[in-house]
């Protein structure tokens, strides 16, 4: 789980950069998930949490 303290020391194409890495994550997840294969159920949610965060503060530095 990322710490929104983290988030804010980073810049904006850093921002885009870990939003990235995040999506490819979830989308492995979900296959997983559908395979059946999926062990950390919970990783999904934070995952969702941590894309929810980011956008956040994209939107945030974007509108300043």
């Amino acid at each position: 789980m990322t710490k929104i303290a983290d988030l804010r020391g980073k810049t904006s194409d850093q921002l885009q950069e870990e939003l990235l890495n995040l999506k490819k994550e979830q989308f492995n997840l979900r296959f997983q998930k559908a395979t059946g294969q999926l062990e950390k159920t919970h990783r999904v949610n934070e995952i969702r949490k941590d894309v929810a965060r980011i956008k956040s503060l994209l939107n945030a530095q974007k509108s300043a």
